[in-house]
């Protein structure tokens, strides 16, 4: 009894061990990767989209409302510091109450304000003439140079502000009766006086120039078509004094300017 018991204990842990080594046997490529189980990620949903319906509505109108407002008061604000305009006349009341005294500004956007008006630059001279001194037309410099300045793609610095910056300096360092304000006015009548004579060498035709006179056109930049703002576009001239010429106003390598260096 005892023996039979052994044995069949011994037949089963060999059939055990045999299935075990047969079950080991089995190649891994034979094994379908459908019979594989495979754990899903729980997919996270982030933002409005992991609200609910009706938040999802709440928060979108609220995004709505505070992007309208910003954009409000980025336009209101920028009429606020803006120079003086059609919409600022018109409703000028509304923004200071919207503006003040919560978000007042203390600073202007432009500094300065963009130019309003068309300055051009413009002069005449009194030439040798063989029958006599004559007078000639006024030449626009201003003009001269707005021709040289469009169409091309790389203007020059001088095309662009050597004249316009000299005729600053001269209204700003003179009064109304062009009276020099000190040192500042007589060093920037002998800058355009030595500019303007170096333009001039090009329509002289070959005359010595005896006097010289410059003006300043100004003209009102017209209002657009869709204001109503009524602007007077006609010209308005300041008038300088003839100027006579001596050799320290001629430019270097003409005639008489080795006398003035000298």
């Amino acid at each position: 009894m005892d023996s039979d018991d052994g044995r069949g204990a011994g037949d089963t842990s060999g059939t055990a061990s045999a299935a075990e080594a047969s079950a080991g046997e089995v190649p891994e490529a034979e094994i379908s990767s459908a019979e594989v189980p495979v754990a899903e990620a729980p997919v996270a949903v982030g933002g409005m989209a992991g609200l609910s319906f009706p938040y999802q509505i709440a928060a979108a109108v609220a995004l709505a409302v505070f992007g309208v407002i910003a954009c409000v008061q980025l336009a209101v604000v920028f009429l606020h510091v803006a120079p003086s305009n059609t919409l600022t006349k018109q409703h000028g009341a509304a923004v200071d109450e919207w503006v003040y005294p919560e978000f007042e500004q203390n600073w202007k956007l432009f500094a300065p304000n963009p130019l309003q008006q068309n300055i051009a630059v413009q002069v005449r001279m009194e030439t040798a003439g063989p029958d006599g001194p004559r007078t000639t037309a006024w030449t626009d410099l201003s003009a001269e140079d707005g021709r040289a300045i469009r169409g091309n793609l790389l203007p020059s610095h001088v095309q662009q502000n050597e004249l316009r910056r000299a005729w600053d300096f001269y209204v700003g360092s003179h009064d109304d009766q062009n009276r020099a304000n000190g040192l500042r006015g007589t060093l920037s009548e002998q800058y355009v006086r030595r500019l303007v004579m170096l333009r001039l060498t090009e329509h002289n035709g070959g005359e010595t120039i005896l006097r010289v006179q410059v003006r300043s056109e100004v003209r009102a930049v017209a209002a657009p078509e869709w204001s109503d703002e009524k602007v007077s576009t006609g010209p308005s001239y300041r008038v300088l004094p003839w100027w006579k010429v001596n050799a320290a106003d001629l430019p270097k390598g003409t005639a008489g300017y080795e006398e003035a260096d000298q």
